[in-house]
């Protein structure tokens, strides 16, 4: 099991737990989360943070329960879609990212779309620089599609596929 952390930051030699910055809604029960940890992301999902970090994108991708008809329709033959607005589309050319690689005994899985958390420090096995970050979903079996605007697809939370929203806050019709 590989876990990552990304960030701007290429210099960061230890990871301390902190709160999130927004805190979200979680279930009852749940927010602990909202609380200091380290967050890491395993390998099969770590294209939801190939992004600049303001980046607002929506990921989709199938779960047990997707129907084999918006399985067709919004996947096609790749396995995840992330959509972009159109101009974030030179940032996501141009940015360089950095994916830490973490020691997955520092983690417990929160069994949610491939998200682990901490609540101790942690050091990074190892740091990457990720530049042209538009080339790295291919390879993943993911399809970025660029769109004027997300707002449109907030429909997706009433389909059957699993769909995460990240940064969705920074895009500019959102509401």
């Amino acid at each position: 099991m590989r876990l990552f952390h990304f960030s701007d930051d290429p210099g960061i030699v230890a990871f301390e737990p902190r709160p999130v910055r927004i805190p979200s809604a979680r279930a009852p029960g749940r927010d602990w989360l909202n609380g200091p940890l380290v967050w890491a992301i395993d390998a099969d999902h770590d294209f939801m943070y190939l992004f600049p970090r303001d980046c607002p994108r929506i990921l989709i991708w199938a779960t047990p329960d997707t129907s084999q008809n918006e399985r067709r329709h919004w996947l096609g033959d790749w396995r995840g879609v992330a959509y972009v607005e159109r101009h974030w589309l030179e940032r996501l050319e141009a940015e360089t990212i950095h994916r830490y690689e973490m020691p997955a005994e520092s983690f417990e899985d929160l069994d949610d779309a491939g998200m682990w958390v901490a609540r101790r420090g942690v050091i990074p096995l190892e740091r990457t620089a990720i530049s042209r970050l538009d080339q790295e979903f291919g390879p993943r079996g993911v399809e970025v599609r660029v769109v004027d605007s997300l707002r449109p697809l907030k429909g997706l939370w009433n389909s059957s596929l699993h769909v995460s929203g990240i940064r969705l806050r920074n895009v500019r019709d959102w509401e």
